[in-house]
């Protein structure tokens, strides 16, 4: 049944139901994903329902709805959870990278410091006419990343023109990066110190990338405010976001507790390393977000292939498919206003859905290192829908 809450929504999308019994009457619904688990952890809800959407909106989230004159999805044996949010790709490097998300049930992406200053105006482009939301985060260094690293010469950390290009595409830019490995910054302080100036003058968040730093992250954390990211948070040492013991640092509990998110970021190579993992893990120090890192030659890499693959690995090692899927949609709308109305199911949301195939049997699961490990579970795209329209397969 529905409360009033979504009565009130429903009617004001157009859609009038009626309960006869258990079942729900159908109205004039565009399309209907019927008979899947729905799992979504904005609404609490893990169970079996039907998903009917109008006018490019969730009208409804019941059992039993009849569909009428509706197109179908039959999620009969599948999982159909809010469209997929990363936080953490590479897709406006290339232009087919978005489809190439989109494939994967990712229906807003957020390209993590691929463009610095001086190519920012052509990545907007591409994130403005992406099929779903897109939108970057500047990366300090002005050329953007860069073979033998960003900001190795310093000069290229340029506040200035970083700024002037975030008031050229307010829209688009939501978010500053700083990458901070070694071989990539060459003060990587100084680095981190410039980059937060340039968002916290938007009052805009700073994702920082991890692991093998020359600073100890008792240097870099203090200058993190809330609603900042730590990425790559299971980067093997050095600095590690873990101690030779197997301990969280201090300083990366105290980040935590003041608000800074910590996000995965898969990747392909450096970022993850499964005895990491582990100890992070065990440590009880959970991701806020799960991302791929991913651009057009994800695919091609075993370590990440697609946003699914990279939510199998933690529901295979650690965690519930109800935390898994927060971290991929929910979780992400809260870090990010401008997928505030996104991740969920709730009535009257963008009608964005990820159905997914769990599939049961022996998988293999790669780190950047070449190491692998089998779990006995692993999701598989399925159909995505995007603004209430079924994706093209």
């Amino acid at each position: 049944m529905m409360n009033r809450r979504q009565f009130v929504h429903a009617a004001a999308a157009g859609v009038v139901t009626l309960t006869r019994g258990s079942t729900v009457l159908a109205a004039d619904y565009d399309l209907v994903v019927r008979g899947g688990r729905v799992v979504d952890p904005s609404l609490r809800v893990n169970a079996v329902r039907d998903v009917a959407i109008t006018a490019g909106r969730i009208a409804l989230v019941e059992a039993d709805i009849l569909v009428g004159a509706a197109d179908v999805i039959d999620a009969v044996g599948k999982l159909v959870v809010p469209g997929l949010l990363d936080v953490h790709t590479h897709y406006a490097r290339d232009e087919a990278g978005p489809s190439l998300g989109l494939a994967g049930g990712v229906t807003g992406w957020i390209d993590a410091g691929s463009a610095g200053a001086d190519q920012i105006d052509q990545m907007a482009a591409i994130a403005r006419t992406a099929p779903q939301p897109g939108h970057l985060l500047i990366n300090i260094g002005r050329a953007g990343i860069l073979p033998d690293g960003d900001t190795m010469d310093l000069s290229l950390a340029d506040v200035d023109a970083a700024k002037r290009a975030i008031m050229r595409h307010p829209d688009v830019v939501v978010g500053v990066k700083a990458r901070l490995t070694r071989g990539v910054a060459a003060d990587d302080v100084e680095v981190l110190r410039r980059a937060q100036e340039v968002a916290s003058s938007f009052d805009l968040p700073l994702m920082i990338h991890m692991g093998q730093t020359v600073s100890p992250l008792s240097s870099l954390l203090p200058q993190l405010k809330s609603g900042d990211i730590v990425t790559h948070m299971f980067a093997p040492p050095p600095n590690s976001i873990v101690d030779d013991d197997g301990h969280m640092r201090p300083d990366v509990l105290a980040a935590r507790r003041r608000g800074v998110w910590f996000d995965v970021a898969n990747g392909r190579t450096g970022h993850l390393r499964w005895d990491t993992f582990d100890q992070i893990i065990q440590a009880g120090f959970w991701p806020d977000t799960l991302s791929t890192d991913g651009s057009t030659t994800s695919r091609d890499a075993e370590s990440v292939i697609d946003f699914p693959n990279v939510m199998s690995k933690f529901l295979n090692f650690g965690m519930t498919i109800d935390q898994v899927v927060a971290r991929a949609t929910v979780n992400a709308s809260r870090l990010f206003p401008l997928f505030r109305d996104r991740g969920t199911l709730n009535v009257g949301a963008p009608a964005d859905v990820a159905v997914l195939e769990l599939r049961e049997g022996a998988f293999e699961f790669v780190d950047n290192y070449g190491n692998t490990r089998t779990g006995r579970q692993r999701l598989f795209p399925s159909e995505t829908v995007l603004g209430g329209s079924l994706v093209p397969g």
